[in-house]
C-alpha cells in the first residue's frame, strides 16, 4: 500500500505545485506583455497567457472542439491512472514509475484548467456554449530564445511572426520531463530480454 501512496503522491505533488503557480500568476500578474517579468535577461521570462486548445495553442475547428478535447483528456487521465496502478503492481523500474506519475500529474493539472477555469477564473472564450469544460489553460514560463518573422521563402510558415519556444506551465514541464526520461532510458526500462542465468561449469572430481 505504501508504494501506491508514494507514486500517486508524486502525481498529487505535481498537481498541487502546478495549480498553486497558476493561481499566483492569475492573481498576482497582469495578463500579457504589460505584466511580463524578466528572470534571466530577455531569454527567460514569466509571461501570463492562456492556451485555449491543445499544445502550442492548436484547436479543433468545430463548435464542440474544446468539449471533445477536454473529454478526451479526461478519458486519457483515467487510462494513465490505471496504467500507473498496473506498473506499480508489477514492480516495474522505479524511475519509469516516477515518470508515469509525473505525466499523470501534468495531465490532471491541465485538465483542471479545462474543466473548471471557465467558471473559477471566468476565462472561457466569449463564444463558448458553456463555461464548464471550456476553460483555458494558464501558461507562464517563456523561454524567448528567438522571435520574429520567418523568411517568405519558407513553406507553410513563411512570413509569419513566430516564437522559437512556446510558453508552458508546470504541468507541461512535468509531462515533457517524464516523456524525455522514458525516451532516453527506454533501453533500461524495457530490456529486450531477460539476462540468461550464468551456467556453472561442472566441477571435475580429482582422481
Amino acid at each position: 500500500m505504501n508504494r501506491y501512496l508514494k507514486y500517486f503522491g508524486i502525481a498529487l505533488l505535481v498537481i498541487a505545485i502546478d495549480q498553486a503557480v497558476k493561481m499566483l500568476v492569475h492573481f498576482q500578474m497582469d495578463f500579457g506583455t504589460p505584466g511580463q517579468i524578466k528572470i534571466f535577461g530577455d531569454w527567460f521570462k514569466l509571461h501570463y497567457t492562456t492556451n485555449p486548445g491543445m499544445a502550442f495553442g492548436m484547436e479543433l475547428g468545430t463548435e464542440y472542439g474544446k468539449m471533445i478535447l477536454t473529454t478526451f483528456r479526461l478519458v486519457a487521465m483515467v487510462g494513465i491512472g490505471y496504467y500507473l496502478y498496473y506498473i506499480i503492481q508489477k514492480k516495474n523500474h522505479p524511475i519509469y514509475i516516477v515518470c508515469i506519475a509525473m505525466i499523470l500529474g501534468g495531465a490532471i493539472g491541465n485538465l483542471i484548467d479545462s474543466i473548471f477555469y471557465g467558471v473559477w477564473l471566468n476565462n472561457a472564450p466569449y463564444d463558448a456554449s458553456t463555461p464548464w469544460f471550456h476553460g483555458q489553460v494558464v501558461d507562464m514560463f517563456y523561454f524567448d530564445i528567438w522571435e520574429g518573422y520567418l523568411p517568405e521563402w519558407m513553406p507553410l510558415w513563411g512570413g509569419q511572426y513566430t516564437a522559437l519556444w512556446p510558453i508552458f506551465n508546470v504541468a507541461d514541464a512535468a509531462i515533457f520531463i517524464g516523456v524525455a526520461i522514458i525516451l532516453i532510458f527506454q533501453g533500461r526500462f524495457f530490456p529486450d530480454k531477460e539476462p540468461e542465468p550464468k551456467q556453472e561449469e561442472p566441477v571435475e572430481l580429482e582422481k
